[in-house]
C-alpha cells in the first residue's frame, strides 16, 4: 500500500495511491499516522483524482527524525573518513519536514548547502530495548523517500555540531508517498539517486550500507524509544556535493530529482531565504 497526504481547501487529507497511480482520499481530515487506522480508512476511500493534480504534502508528520552518518563506506570516503564502528547518530526536528513538490529554501548565511539523498524507515509500533535484529523489523511500518538536505559550512565550521547544518526550514523533504513494509521484500535491495539540474550525481543502492535497516531499528532502540511515525533517515551514498571535485552547492534555481525505487521521485526548486518570511 502507498500512503500519501495532499492539502485540500479543507486542510491535510490522507490518501492512498492505487494500482492505477490515482489518489484516493480517506474519510476525514490527517490524523496521526497509525498504520491499522489507515489500512481500516482506505477500506471507504473516496473517489480518485489524478496523482499530478493534488497538492501534496509530506505523507506524515513525525514525531522525531532520527539521522545516521556516514552509513555508506562510500559517502565516507569522498570525505575523507573512515568508517565508522557504530552508527552516528543526530536529530532533525520535525519542522524541517516538506513534502516531495515543496521548495526547498536556502537559509540566509549559507554557503554550502548540500544534498543527500536517504531511505527513511516509517516505524509502526513503539520499540524500545528490542532484543535483537529480528524483531526489530516487525516494528517498522514502511519506507518513505528522504532528501537529508544539509548546509555543510554550519554543520562543520561554525563549532563543529552537526544540529545547525541539519534544521534549517524545508531541510527534510518526504515522501511522495510511504510504501508499506509489506510491500518492500529487502529494504537492503532499494536503488536510489539524485539528480542536479539533470545532471545524475548520486545513484547507489542500501545494499551497500554499513548499517542495514535491521540493525539501525535495533540499535536505536536502546538509546531512544521510536513511536509510531517516526522517522529514521539511514544516510546518504556517494556524490553529494561537498564530495565533487571540486565541491558543488546549491544555488537559487537549482532544481533537484530524488528518486528510489519503489518509493517515487521528489521535484524540489532551490529558492532564497532573502525571498520568503
Amino acid at each position: 500500500m502507498r500512503l500519501l497526504r495532499i492539502r485540500t481547501d479543507d486542510g491535510l487529507r490522507d490518501a492512498v495511491l492505487d494500482e492505477d497511480d490515482r489518489v484516493r482520499p480517506l474519510p476525514g481530515a490527517a490524523e496521526p499516522f497509525d498504520l491499522d487506522r489507515l489500512r481500516e480508512r482506505a477500506t471507504v476511500a473516496e473517489p480518485a483524482v489524478d496523482f499530478e493534480t493534488v497538492m501534496l504534502a509530506a505523507p506524515l508528520s513525525p514525531g522525531k527524525i532520527v539521522c545516521v552518518g556516514l552509513n555508506y563506506a562510500d559517502h565516507a570516503a569522498e570525505g575523507g573518513q573512515e568508517a565508522p564502528a557504530e552508527p552516528i547518530l543526530f536529530m532533525k526536528a520535525a519542522d524541517t519536514v516538506v513534502g516531495a513538490r515543496d521548495d526547498v529554501i536556502i537559509p540566509r548565511g549559507s554557503e554550502k548547502t548540500d544534498w543527500e539523498v536517504e531511505l527513511g524507515v516509517v516505524i509502526g509500533r513503539k520499540a524500545a530495548y528490542l532484543a535483537d535484529e529480528a524483531e526489530a523489523l516487525a516494528h517498522v511500518a514502511g519506507y518513505v523517500l528522504a532528501n537529508d538536505v544539509s548546509e555543510r559550512h554550519f554543520q562543520l565550521e561554525r563549532g563543529g555540531q552537526w544540529d545547525k547544518g541539519k534544521n534549517s526550514a524545508t531541510f527534510c523533504p518526504l515522501g511522495p508517498w510511504i510504501l508499506t513494509a509489506d510491500e518492500v521484500p529487502d529494504p537492503q535491495a532499494i536503488k536510489l539517486g539524485l539528480d542536479l539540474n539533470g545532471e545524475a550525481l548520486q545513484d547507489g543502492s542500501t545494499a551497500n550500507m554499513i548499517f542495514g535497516v535491521a540493525h539501525l531499528v535495533h540499535y536505536i532502540s536502546q538509546f531512544m524509544t521510536l513511536y509510531p511515525g517516526d522517522v529514521i533517515s539511514t544516510g546518504t551514498p556517494a556524490g553529494v556535493g561537498a564530495g565533487q571535485k571540486p565541491p558543488r552547492f546549491l544555488r537559487e534555481g537549482d532544481l533537484l530529482r530524488v528518486w528510489a525505487d519503489g518509493l517515487g521521485e521528489q521535484h524540489s526548486r532551490l529558492v532564497s531565504a532573502n525571498d520568503r518570511t
